[in-house]
This record gives structure tokens, C-alpha cells and sequence, in this order.
């Protein structure tokens, strides 16, 4: 691996926790509104975001999660599949506001990982933890796609990695 895209990969995994710590009381619940999730659209740039992103995840969660292990092994792996499917429709959808959008749509639908893990550790119920979490996934996510956009247009972020 390069230098240049371990310090990239560093700093988006340093971004993400230091934004998941901000709203850290409202990240970890049936609803949660995760701020740091917007650099979920970081892969439509470029695909090797996947490691700063998942090392951001892991990082947060071991730091600020309460469940423990199974935070880890559930938001970790929820990232790794998510982003892995944005990853690969890359080559069947184009234009990356359409790309940010399918990633928005991906995140969201597959939040039903995240409510599988509350269901577990916290009984909470399925169907609707799922509901809540997708829904306030969505809503970061698509907040995110304008962001990133303008973000992008300054620092051109398929070649900053």
C-alpha cells in the first residue's frame, strides 16, 4: 500500500471518529443519527476509501460503543458489506450523484445488520428498530450527497487517495 493512501485512509478514519464522537449520544440507539456515516459516499470516489472508512468504524465503535464485541463484529461487518456492493455497481451505474444516491439506498436497506445486533444484544424489536434505523440512515446519507458533492468539487477526491 502506499503512503500516500495510508495517510488518506488515517485521516478519514480520524474524521469519522472525531464526527461520531460529536453526536456520540445519538449514534449508538434504535435511532441513530451518525453524522460520520456521510463518509460512507466516500467509495464513489474512489474505492479505496473502503479501509479508512471500516478503520474509522471499527474505531468508533471500540471507543464509543456500549455493546462491546458485537458492535464490532455487526458495524464492522455491516460497513464491509454495504460498501462493498456500492464498490462493485460501480461499473452498472454512472455518474456519481447517482452512485452517491444507489450508496444512500444501499446503506439504508441494509441497516436491517445494525437492527438484527439490537435485536440480540438489546431485545429491542426487529421490524421496527429496523424502520428507525434506516430511516435516520437515510436521512444522513442523503444530507451527505450534496456535501460530499461540493467537497468533491474542491478537492477532487478520486485522485486524493
Amino acid at each position: 500500500m502506499k503512503v500516500k493512501t495510508m495517510a488518506t485512509s488515517g485521516i478519514i478514519a480520524a474524521l469519522y471518529v472525531a464526527v461520531t464522537f460529536l453526536v456520540a449520544p445519538f449514534g449508538f440507539t434504535n435511532i441513530q443519527f451518525r453524522l460520520s456515516e456521510m463518509f460512507n459516499h466516500l467509495v464513489v470516489f474512489n474505492k479505496k476509501y473502503i479501509i479508512g472508512v471500516v478503520l474509522g468504524v471499527f474505531i468508533a465503535n471500540l471507543l464509543f460503543s456500549e455493546l462491546g464485541p458485537i458492535d464490532l463484529v455487526f458495524g464492522v461487518g455491516h460497513s464491509i458489506f454495504a460498501l462493498s456492493i456500492t464498490i462493485l455497481s460501480a461499473k452498472f451505474i454512472k455518474g456519481l450523484y447517482r452512485r452517491m444516491f444507489f450508496n444512500t439506498l444501499v446503506f439504508t436497506f441494509t441497516m436491517f445488520i445494525i437492527a438484527w445486533e439490537l435485536n440480540i444484544a438489546l431485545e429491542f424489536p426487529f421490524l421496527l428498530t429496523w424502520f428507525f434505523l434506516a430511516v435516520s440512515e437515510f436521512v444522513v446519507m442523503a444530507v451527505g450527497i450534496p456535501i460530499m458533492g461540493a467537497i468533491n468539487k474542491r478537492l477532487n477526491l478520486s485522485k486524493l487517495i
